[in-house]
């Protein structure tokens, strides 16, 4: 792909009006090459000045449609990661033998020794927040990709490294990618729809690991049993990390409260800002990805004693009355949930779910409420589905709630140590997105007195 490196008068098509794709216009468009965007969909509200802007800069775009005329002699096209595997727009790609593939791909063709890549089903977000947080300590080490930042808007400008968070949508659509670091959090199930089985799923993420080679690093989860297979099935250099293991080949483990690598103690886990023990997982990823690049440990240490949960990631709100408040908004699949669930110990915890149902299986999600949650209150679609399984699992004591804020107004009644929202549900059905949900939650609960 190094011929796509000279831009001027190339074609580009890009697939998808949203942050990846106006990313990726302005990028192509500041090198010289002719634009073309083309959206199935009609335009959003929220990007009307940034198509205005786009037009200006000499974009073409076209919404409602894939059209010949947008599509013909494109020299290659870049994909916003959802775009669905059997969509129509991508047989004729293939007709007319033009290449596509992600923004994260496209970055790697001349970055690829940059890339420290985050993946995984939970704490991606976090992971790689933290990642480039420790890095940036003594590198310029932007984070970026999935977690609400093109790669490209960081390209051309001597980056150090790209700490990339990659959701499997991406992953599918960079069939080359080798990341000089590779972080593969855990495998759970989520978007089952979108890739037909729980195995092309896994695979879409395992996809750049694989592609690696003996000069490269593979960070993985020794305690799932996925990425633990995954780790000798591939060339690259595998450091694990574990909470439940020790004395294994390059692991980093926890021992008396301590995060320990090669004997040595780093850190103890309550000098973290972060709480639960995925958080002492996603910390340990970040460590070993800075002592490969050799950041030294005191450096280490001090950005993770001064490192906060970031926005809708189990992220504290405030106190009222011993009452703590958490906003975990970005919990979209039980499997998130349980994590934040399982989060505090001994603690009377008032849990906030639902939203629109991704009808995956809520087996292990009622048993760590049963074990956790003292009550359960329901919003939205899923309410229904929640509470009848919920309660023909012997689990009773739950309240249903029109709105959000009526649900925080009942959590307090109970005064509990903690009121978690932690939906286990997409937000569509109240929400435009996980965000808006959880910026309601804690605007509210700010509001309180």
């Amino acid at each position: 792909m190094k011929k796509f490196t000279d831009l001027k008068e190339k074609k580009v098509l890009i697939l998808g009006f949203s942050l990846t794709g106006i990313a990726a216009a302005k990028y192509f468009l500041k090198k010289g090459a002719l634009v073309y965007i083309s959206d199935s969909n009609e335009l959003s509200d929220k990007y009307k000045d940034e198509l205005e802007n786009l037009l200006n800069s000499g974009a073409k775009v076209e919404f409602a449609k894939h059209s010949d005329k947008f599509i013909n002699s494109c020299d290659f096209c870049i994909l916003s990661p959802s775009i669905p595997t059997d969509a129509e727009i991508l047989k004729r790609l293939k007709e007319k033998n033009i290449p596509y593939f992600s923004d994260i791909e496209y970055l790697s063709f001349d970055d690829n020794e940059k890339i420290v890549l985050v993946t995984g089903t939970n704490g991606k977000t976090t992971t790689t927040a933290l990642t480039s947080h420790i890095l940036s300590k003594k590198f310029k080490a932007p984070y970026c990709g999935n977690i609400g930042v093109s790669p490209l808007e960081y390209k051309d400008k001597n980056i150090d490294y790209y700490v990339v968070e990659a959701s499997s949508y991406q992953l599918y659509y960079s069939s080359n990618l080798a990341p000089k670091i590779g972080i593969f959090c855990n495998l759970t199930p989520d978007h089952i729809l979108w890739h037909k089985s729980i195995e092309n799923y896994f695979e879409a993420k395992a996809k750049p690991f694989r592609n690696m080679t003996s000069k490269d690093f593979a960070i993985l989860n020794y305690d799932d049993e996925y990425t633990k297979k995954l780790g000798s099935e591939i060339q690259a250099n595998v450091y694990y990390f574990s909470l439940e293991k020790q004395n294994i080949k390059n692991c980093i483990y926890l021992n008396n409260n301590k995060i320990m690598f090669d004997n040595n103690a780093l850190i103890d886990i309550n000098e973290l800002q972060i709480v639960g023990p995925h958080n002492i997982q996603n910390a340990m990823c970040a460590i070993l990805a800075s002592k490969i690049l050799k950041v030294e440990d005191e450096k280490i240490i001090e950005a993770l004693k001064s490192f906060k949960a970031i926005e809708h990631r189990l992220e504290f709100i405030r106190t009222i009355e011993d009452t703590d408040y958490y906003n975990d908004s970005k919990a979209t699949n039980p499997e998130a949930s349980i994590v934040a669930i399982n989060s505090f110990e001994n603690k009377k915890v008032v849990l906030i779910a639902g939203g629109r149902d991704k009808k995956t299986s809520l087996k292990d999600f009622i048993e760590a409420v049963k074990k956790k949650i003292s009550k359960v209150i329901l919003i939205g679609e899923a309410t229904q589905r929640f509470k009848d399984e919920l309660s023909q699992n012997g689990y009773m004591n739950i309240v249903n709630s029109k709105t959000l804020e009526e649900a925080i107004d009942i959590a307090s009644l109970d005064k509990p140590d903690v009121v978690l929202l932690s939906p286990a549900c997409a937000s569509f059905d109240m929400f435009e997105s996980y965000e808006k949900r959880g910026e309601a939650f804690r605007n509210y609960v700010l509001s309180k007195k």
